[in-house]
């Protein structure tokens, strides 16, 4: 089996795709302010637990008006969510929802069908391309099957330790609302067309995170890859 080598980086890998099981990524969309997601906290903790299995829970801010601003809502957490109405075939956002892979979502507060989501997701999942870390604060993607268009590559950064968000205004109020790997960061690193390729690493804007890569088809498209370090 060939290697490649990215020079000036001291990276050396395989060529083709990884042999190592990418995990099946969980979106979780979800708002501290929206009465229904009070319980989805538990999924994600319940998910968190499984093998090969990486639940993220992503604020949105669009139910702020309701009187309670999502302490963790960010406008890019919510134009993300936004970018998978049309590969979903959705006609608008909605809390809480799954989103499985990048491909398949559910609405979180029906547990068992998220889990028939995650259990199909893992018997799809393919060879995933390589990812890994390189000197001078860098990530590389190897050799693999890119997506018709090509793909995004995503660093997502997450508060892996409980939340406990007490509730204080809204339809929520008096409610202490637990969640679980908040994500905090979502920086876009780059494009990547099926070569090895390494990104520039930003720095973390806060201590204590996780880092995630996710290798995803463009324009909220079905993810291909995801590597946690």
């Amino acid at each position: 089996m060939r290697a490649f080598v990215l020079m000036g980086l001291g990276i050396a890998t395989l060529a083709g795709p990884a042999g190592a099981r990418a995990p099946v990524v969980v979106e979780l969309f979800t708002s501290q302010g929206c009465a229904s997601c009070v319980a989805t906290g538990d999924l994600i903790a319940d998910l968190s637990d499984r093998p090969h299995v990486l639940a993220l829970t992503f604020g949105v801010d669009y139910w702020d008006y309701l009187g309670w601003q999502d302490t963790f809502a960010k406008a890019a957490f919510t134009d993300r969510q936004k970018a998978y109405l049309k590969p979903l075939a959705l006609r608008d956002v909605y809390t809480p929802q799954v989103v499985v892979d990048g491909h398949l979502q559910a609405a979180a507060n029906h547990p068992d069908e998220v889990d028939k989501l995650v259990k199909q997701a893992a018997r799809e999942h393919d060879k995933p391309p390589q990812i890994m870390t390189a000197r001078g604060a860098r990530v590389a993607v190897g050799y693999g099957h890119a997506p018709k268009g090509g793909a995004d590559v995503w660093l997502v950064r997450y508060d892996p330790h409980e939340q406990k968000i007490a509730v204080k205004t809204g339809d929520n109020r008096g409610t202490t609302v637990v969640e679980h790997n908040v994500v905090r960061e979502l920086v876009r690193l780059g494009a990547w067309t099926g070569k090895p390729k390494s990104f520039r690493e930003p720095d973390a804007e806060s201590d204590g995170l996780d880092t995630v890569v996710i290798v995803q088809a463009m324009r909220g498209g079905r993810i291909v890859a995801a590597k946690q370090f």
